[in-house]
């Protein structure tokens, strides 16, 4: 494979049951880079950075705004968050075109440029439109137009359980991140969504378990921390993240600010617990951080018994998804 621009998003514990470690599966992910490869890479994340060519060019996105020449991030301009790319400060109009070939350009003086509304994006969360950054420069690297590359990023409805919103409930949204299997992809659903609450008071109440594979739960205290209001834990690996969350917590010499639930092996139980627990504005999000085979055929299994549950809590509230 030697791919004309390709990305590495990010680099959390997952599949060590094969790598064996971190370093190894970093490594494993670095290889999708070829010499004259144009490296997409996130600012976020110092273990991608770490990926950055020494003499190629290198492309970067994250949350911040952008800096650097053809970099794309979120610029918050007078409370509104856009999808901003930097360009030099005397270019107008759609950045130059560029060959792969092509030297690194110069760095220069740069301004940025505001390219769309977050909020037009119908995928919610911070943590997808960081992904929309990283996919459109991935496109720019190869020279697709600008214009219908941010038509589609409007249109993008999102795929099924990645923090898919499955309705709303009372004021109470209900999102499906049954594919959120790691760690990783948990912590930036709760991000995503968390600082995506402006107002302060709407909070999240998390579904969390199943088959850990081995992974050190500790990542997620930060984030639940933050945004929760609720932790309802289901499947095999249970006690090792409340073991995780009290430890962090103990560790910080602070009480847990949430409420920490444990529902065995019962999800319809751990949603409607949840759905009990929230408040007007709050959201309800299955993110296991975990494989599902422990209890579940596989994660979509574990969709639909989610989407069901909450099925029945609208029903029982009147609605009809």
């Amino acid at each position: 494979l030697e791919a004309d621009a390709a990305t590495v998003l990010n680099v959390t514990q997952d599949h060590l049951d094969w790598h064996g470690d971190m370093p190894s599966y970093a490594a494993a992910k670095h290889r999708i880079f070829a010499a004259n490869t144009v490296r997409v890479l996130n600012r976020d994340d110092a273990t991608t950075m770490r990926m950055a060519s020494a003499t190629g060019h290198n492309v970067t996105f994250g949350t911040d705004a952008p800096a650097l020449r053809d970099d794309l991030g979120l610029n918050n301009e007078r409370g509104v968050l856009w999808l901003a790319t930097a360009i030099p400060a005397e270019e107008e109009g759609e950045p130059k075109k560029r060959k792969k070939n092509d030297p690194p350009p110069p760095p220069v003086e740069c301004m940025v440029k505001n390219l769309m509304p977050a909020d037009a994006l119908q995928i919610r969360g911070v943590h997808n439109a960081t992904n929309a950054l990283a996919a459109l420069a991935l496109c720019r690297a190869i020279d697709l137009p600008l214009a219908p590359l941010l038509h589609g990023l409007r249109e993008y409805r999102g795929q099924p359980h990645r923090v898919e919103l499955v309705s709303a409930i009372n004021e109470v949204e209900y999102y499906d991140d049954s594919k959120g299997t790691n760690v990783g992809a948990t912590v930036a659903a709760l991000n995503g969504l968390g600082k995506a609450f402006t107002g302060g008071h709407q909070r999240l109440l998390v579904i969390l378990g199943g088959d850990g594979k081995g992974q050190d739960f500790a990542p997620l205290a930060d984030p639940v921390g933050r945004y929760a209001r609720a932790v309802l834990l289901i499947g095999r690996d249970a006690p090792q993240i409340r073991a995780a969350l009290e430890h962090a917590a103990k560790e910080q010499g602070v009480e847990l600010a949430y409420t920490l639930e444990d529902c065995g092996t019962d999800l319809p139980l751990a949603v409607k617990r949840a759905s009990e627990l929230a408040q007007a504005g709050d959201a309800v999000l299955l993110s296991p951080a975990c494989a599902s085979m422990d209890m579940f055929k596989n994660y979509a299994h574990r969709a639909q018994v989610f989407i069901d549950t909450v099925r029945d809590i609208a029903l029982d509230a009147g609605q009809e998804l």
